[in-house]
C-alpha cells in the first residue's frame, strides 16, 4: 500500500486517548512517506510523543484498531526501516533529552529521540563520549541507532551500538513495559516464550550468527544463547522496531584517548587498499576508512579543485586512525603501520584540525555519492553489505565486476577495516523496466556477498531494501526462527510491518520509479540535472543534514527547521513533498496545498545549495513552483509590492521626501503595509534623498571595473556605493557603474515571477557582457544580487553571455585579493561581529572576506546561520514569528553579547535591516569599514 487514507476512527481515538501532538496534514504525511531510502509508503498520521504515556496510549489505539505503527528518529534510515502505512512515532520532536550522566559508572540515560551529537556534548565535560559515531551523528538519534545497530567510523575502537547499550525501556505491542538490563522486568510471558523458543533452536543460533563483527542482518539470535546470558538488551538492538518500541536507553560511555593520529595511505586502486586490511588491523586502529578517487572527483566537480584537501599519491586511500594516551607509543604504532601497509604514498596528520576536512569528505559520503560518476542520480538500495575483513579486497574487485556486468557506475567508500562497504548506484529507476533491473542486481549482489561469508547489511539494517533477500543468507530453519520470534512479540504484525519478517518485495513502492514526467515548460535550466526538474528534486537522498543544529556546526541550512522543528520545514521535508507532487497523490500538482504549505516557510536562503551534500537548491525549486502556480493568475499582494520593489523604488526616487512622509504617517503607514502584504511590526526603509547613480561621476584614471550598484544600495544606502568607489580608487581602479535600468531581478526571482525576471536580467546581462568582452571585471556590493549574476543568471537567462558574466563577477574581497601591490588598511584593535549573507555563503563563499579581514588585523567573530529576514520572507505577513526565531538562533544572541565598540559587519541589506529592527543595532558594509579606515589613515598627520 503506497497511499494510506486517514482513518477518522484513528484520529478521534488518539484525541480521546489524550495524545496531543498528532499530524495528519498532507504536507507532513508527504514528508514522512520516505526516509533516506528509495521507498515511499504514506502514513495515516504522525504522532510526536511527549513521554511514555503518549507512547502507551498510541500503542493501545493502534492495537485496538489494527493499525500498524513505526518508530522513527531522525529518519536517516537508508533501507526503508523508518516508514510505514499506519502511525509514525517521531521521537525526535519531544523525547530528545539526555536524562542522566553517571560519570563514575560511565553511562548515560537518554530518551529515544536524543541526537547522538547532543549526547556527545553532554558527556564531553566529564571527559567521556558515546563510542559509535555514524556519519549522520549530527542528526541521527540514539533510538534510531538502536533500531539499526549503527556503527560508524570508529567501530574498531568502540564497537557497535549493541556493544555499547546497557539497558532499554521499551513497550511491546500489548502495551507492557519491558525493562532490560542487569535487572530486567516486565513482559514476563513474552520473555518466557522467547526463552523456550531459543532453547528449541540452539543449533541454529550457534552456527549461523555472529560469524564476524559486522553481521547485523536479521535478528541477533546469538545474544539469546545461554552461554551469552540471554541478553535481551543486545538482542533488541538491531531489531528495527519490529519487536518492541524503545523509549529510553542506558548506554555505555568511554573516555577519549589523549592523542589521535590520522594516517592516510595511498594505493593504486580500491581492491588493493582492501588487500592490506589484515596487516593494518595488527596495529589496533580505532578507525580504518576507505576513500576512492571516484568520490573525490565528484567533490571537486561540485565544489571546486580546492574542496578536497591534498591526498597522498594513488587513486584509493585508507584513512587509518591510531589513538592512545601515550603519544610516543602512538607514534611507534604509526611508524610500524606505515612500514607494513605497502602504500605507494602516505601522509601523517597529528593535528586534528587539519584532519577534520578529510574526515568530513568521508562523513558526507552518502550525500556526495548521490550523483554517480556517470552524472546520473545514484541511489541507495545496496548500501552497506559487509564481508569478513580479510576478504574485503577480493570482494571489492568482484563487486566492481558485478556492477560492470549490470551496466552500473559505482562509487564505493566505507568502513574497510570492518569489511563494510557503502555504495550508491545509478539504477535506471526512472526508465521502463528499471525496478526489474534493480531487483536483478540486488539478487546477484546478495549471492555475491553470501559467497564471501558476508552479511547483506553491515550496520544500517535490512529494511525494505534487503529483508526479502535474507533467505539467500540464512537457512530455512533460521528464517522460521525469525518468524517465530516476530510472532512471539507481535502476533498481529503491527510493529513496522514490511521489514525483516513477511517483508515487502525489494522492488515494491520505489518512489523514483513511480515519478511522473514534468510536461510544462520549465522556467529554469537545471543544468546540473540535465534540464530535468524530476532529477533535481530527487537529488535529495534523505541523509538529513538539513536537520543538524547549525548553531553548533556552522553553515546556514536549514534555518526554518531549526525554528519550527517540523519535518515539512526542513530541506528534506520540502524535497519529499515535491517528490510527492511527482510520485504520488497527496500533492498532485504545482498548486497543491501540501506543496505550498511546505514551501511557505522556506526563506530562499540558498543554504542548502552549498551545505546539503546532494546539492539541493530549494530556493530555485520554490521560485519554479511559484512561477508555475501563478502563471497567468492573480498573485499574493506581496508579489506585487515586494516583488516589484525596484520598480517602486525608482518611482519613489523622483520624490523621496514625499515617499518617506507618506510611509511614516501612522494611518497611511498601516494601510500601506496591509495593502503590501507586509507585517505591521516591520519598519519601512527610508529612501535616500538622492540615489547614488544620479550623482556618480566616472573615474578617468585607473584600471576599469564595473561597479554593479543594485536597487537596495542605490535607493536606500548610496553611502555604501560611495565607500566602494573610494576603496576601489585607492586600489588603483576606475569604477564605472551600470545604467539606471540595470537590475538583477532578484525580487522577481524570489517571488517566482520568472518570465519578468528573465526579461529584466537578460537586459542587464547584455549590458554587462559588453564590458566583459573588453576584459573588464564586475564587482557586486549586495551579496544576493551578486549571487544572481554568479548563479541564477546562468539558470534563468541560459546563454553564453550569462555564463561569461557569471565568470567575470566578483565580490569586493575577491577583487581586492587578486589586486597586486594593494595593502588593506590596518584594523588592529577592531572587534568585528560578522554576519555573512546567506547567498554570499552559498554562492560565492565568504573565505575571501575572512582572509581580507585577517590581513587587516581585525578580530572577527563570524556568525553562522541566517539573519531571518531573507529578502521578502521576513517582512511578509505570516512570517514574522519564524523570522524572529531564526534571528534568535545566532544573530540576536551575538548582538546581545557584543561589547561596546564592536562593529557589526553585514554586507546584506536584509541582515542590516533585521539587526536594526530587532536589536536597534546598525550594521556596516565591508567597503564602509575599509574605506573609513583608509580615510582615518589619510587624516593622520605625516610624521
Amino acid at each position: 500500500m503506497t497511499t494510506a487514507a486517514i482513518s477518522t476512527d484513528l484520529v478521534q481515538a488518539l484525541a480521546r486517548a489524550g495524545v496531543p501532538d498528532v499530524l495528519t496534514d498532507l504536507a507532513h504525511r508527504s514528508a514522512y512517506a520516505s526516509d533516506a531510502s528509495l521507498y515511499r509508503v504514506v502514513p495515516q498520521a504522525i504522532v510526536r510523543p511527549r513521554h511514555d504515556d503518549d507512547v502507551a496510549a498510541t500503542l493501545r489505539v493502534c492495537r485496538e484498531l489494527g493499525i500498524p505503527i513505526t518508530a522513527r528518529g531522525a529518519g536517516t534510515s537508508v533501507a526503508g526501516n523508518a516508514i510505514g502505512p499506519g502511525v509514525i512515532l517521531d521521537f525526535s520532536r519531544h523525547m530528545n533529552k539526555v536524562l542522566e550522566i553517571d560519570a563514575e559508572a560511565r553511562t548515560a540515560r537518554v530518551q529515544a529521540g536524543t541526537v547522538q551529537a547532543v549526547l556527545q556534548a553532554a558527556a564531553k565535560p566529564f571527559g567521556l563520549r558515546f563510542g559509535p559515531d555514524p556519519s549522520t551523528h549530527t542528526r541521527c538519534t540514539i533510538g534510531g541507532m538502536i533500531g539499526n545497530n549503527s556503527c560508524g567510523s570508529r567501530t574498531l575502537g568502540y564497537g557497535r551500538t549493541s556493544d555499547n547499550t546497557v539497558a532499554l525501556t521499551a513497550f511491546t505491542i500489548d502495551g507492557e513495559r519491558l525493562v532490560t538490563g542487569p535487572q530486567p522486568s516486565g513482559a514476563e510471558k513474552t520473555v518466557d516464550a522467547l526463552r523456550q523458543l531459543i532453547g528449541a533452536n540452539l543449533a541454529v543460533g550457534r552456527t549461523e550468527f555472529a560469524t564476524f563483527g559486522r553481521q547485523v542482518s536479521g535478528y541477533a539470535v546469538e545474544h539469546l544463547l545461554p552461554e551469552n546470558g540471554f541478553n535481551l538488551t543486545e538482542f533488541l538492538v538491531g531489531s528495527e522496531g519490529t519487536l518492541a518500541i524503545v523509549t529510553e536507553a542506558t548506554v555505555r560511555l568511554v573516555a577519549d584517548p589523549a592523542h589521535r593520529v590520522l594516517v592516510v595511505l595511498g594505493y593504486p586502486d580500491f581492491g588493493t587498499a582492501g588487500d592490506v586490511i589484515p596487516a593494518i588491523l595488527k596495529f589496533t586502529p580505532t578507525a580504518c576508512e576507505g576513500l576512492d578517487h571516484r568520490i573525490c572527483d565528484v567533490v571537486r566537480s561540485r565544489r571546486g579543485p580546492d574542496a578536497v584537501p591534498p591526498l597522498p599519491g594513488g587513486t584509493a586511500w585508507l584513512m587509518v586512525e591510531i589513538a592512545g594516551d601515550d603519544l610516543e607509543e602512538v607514534r611507534g604504532r604509526v611508524e610500524g603501520l606505515v612500514a607494513a601497509a605497502g602504500a605507494v604514498d602516505h601522509v601523517i596528520v597529528e593535528d586534528t584540525a587539519k584532519a577534520a576536512p578529510l574526515w568530513k569528505i568521508r562523513e558526507d559520503g552518502a550525500g556526495l555519492a548521490g550523483r554517480a560518476p556517470s552524472g546520473l542520480p545514484a541511489h541507495a538500495g545496496w548500501e552497506d553489505a559487509a564481508v569478513p575483513p580479510a576478504r574485503i579486497g577480493a570482494y571489492l574487485r568482484d563487486f566492481d565486476a558485478l556492477c560492470e556486468r549490470h551496466g552500473l557506475a559505482v562509487m564505493p567508500y566505507g568502513h574497510l577495516g570492518d569489511g563494510c562497504v557503502h555504495v550508491r548506484l545509478d539504477f535506471p529507476l526512472d526508465k521502463p523496466g528499471g525496478a526489474g533491473k534493480f531487483r536483478a542486481f540486488l539478487e546477484d549482489a546478495a549471492d555475491l556477498v553470501v559467497s564471501y561469508g558476508g552479511s547483506l547489511s553491515g550496520e544500517h539494517g535490512d529494511g525494505r531494501a534487503r529483508s526479502e533477500l535474507l533467505s539467500r543468507m540464512y537457512s530455512a530453519e533460521a528464517m522460521t526462527l525469525f518468524r517465530q520470534i516476530k510472532h512471539t512479540f507481535d502476533p498481529g504484525n503491527l510493529l513496522n510491518p514490511g521489514n525483516l519478517v513477511d517483508p515487502d518485495p525489494v522492488d515494491a513502492n520505489i518512489r523514483v520509479s513511480q515519478a511522473r514526467k514534468v510536461t510544462v515548460p520549465l522556467a529554469l535550466a537545471y543544468h546540473h540535472d540535465g534540464g530535468d526538474f524530476n532529477q533535481a528534486v530527487h537529488r535529495c537522498t534523505g541523509v538529513g543534514k538539513c536537520r543538524a543544529d547549525t548553531t553548533v556546526l556552522g553553515g546556514v541550512m536549514c534555518p526554518s527547521f531549526l525554528a519550527t522543528k517540523n519535518e515539512k520545514d526542513s530541506t528534506r521535508g520540502r524535497a519529499r513533498v515535491l517528490q510527492e507532487m511527482l510520485d504520488g497523490e497527496l500533492a498532485p500538482d504545482w498548486r497543491a496545498e501540501a506543496v505550498h504549505d511546505a514551501l511557505d516557510l522556506c526563506l530562499s536562503c540558498k543554504g542548502c545549495a552549498s551545505d546539503c551534500p546532494t546539492g539541493i537548491d530549494m530556493a530555485a525549486y520554490k521560485s519554479e513552483v511559484l512561477h508555475q502556480s501563478y502563471k497567468g493568475r492573480a498573485r499574493p499582494r506581496s508579489h506585487y509590492s515586494l516583488g516589484w520593489l525596484p520598480r517602486w523604488s525608482r518611482l519613489a526616487s523622483k520624490m523621496p521626501a514625499l515617499a518617506n512622509l507618506m510611509t511614516s504617517l501612522p494611518g497611511i503607514r498601516g494601510l500601506a503595509l496591509y495593502l503590501a502584504g507586509v507585517d505591521s511590526r516591520r519598519s519601512i526603509p527610508t529612501f535616500a534623498p538622492r540615489t547614488f547613480k544620479s550623482t556618480f561621476k566616472p573615474m578617468k584614471t585607473g584600471k576599469p571595473v564595473i561597479l554593479f550598484v543594485d536597487s537596495f544600495t542605490d535607493h536606500f544606502a548610496p553611502e555604501i556605493a560611495q565607500a566602494a568607489v573610494d576603496l576601489l580608487v585607492d586600489a588603483g581602479y576606475a569604477p564605472q557603474v551600470t545604467s539606471k535600468k540595470a537590475c538583477c531581478g532578484l525580487t522577481w526571482i524570489s517571488t517566482g515571477q520568472l518570465d519578468a525576471a528573465r526579461r529584466i536580467l537578460g537586459v542587464t546581462v547584455d549590458e554587462l557582457h559588453r564590458a566583459v568582452k573588453k576584459g573588464i571585471p564586475i564587482v557586486g556590493l549586495e551579496p544576493s544580487c551578486t549571487g544572481v549574476l554568479r548563479s541564477d543568471a546562468v539558470e534563468l537567462v541560459d546563454n553564453e553571455a550569462a555564463r561569461e558574466v557569471a565568470a567575470a563577477t566578483r565580490t569586493v574581497a575577491e577583487l581586492l585579493a587578486a589586486t597586486p601591490d594593494w595593502t588593506p588598511p590596518s584594523l588592529d584593535g577592531v572587534r568585528v561581529v560578522a554576519q555573512p549573507h546567506c547567498h554570499h555563503h552559498a554562492v560565492m563563499g565568504w573565505e575571501a572576506d575572512a582572509k581580507l579581514l585577517k590581513r587587516t588585523g581585525a578580530t572577527v567573530k563570524r556568525l553562522g546561520g541566517c539573519c531571518g529576514l531573507a529578502g521578502n520572507f521576513g517582512v511578509e505577513r505570516g512570517h514574522y514569528e519564524v523570522s524572529v526565531q531564526v534571528a534568535e538562533q545566532q544573530l540576536l544572541p551575538a548582538l546581545e553579547q557584543a561589547e561596546e565598540g564592536d562593529v557589526f559587519l553585514a554586507d546584506g541589506f536584509s541582515c542590516r535591516t533585521q539587526a536594526d529592527d530587532l536589536a536597534d543595532v546598525s550594521g556596516v558594509h565591508l567597503v564602509q569599514l575599509l574605506a573609513d579606515a583608509l580615510a582615518a589613515k589619510k587624516r593622520q598627520p605625516t610624521p
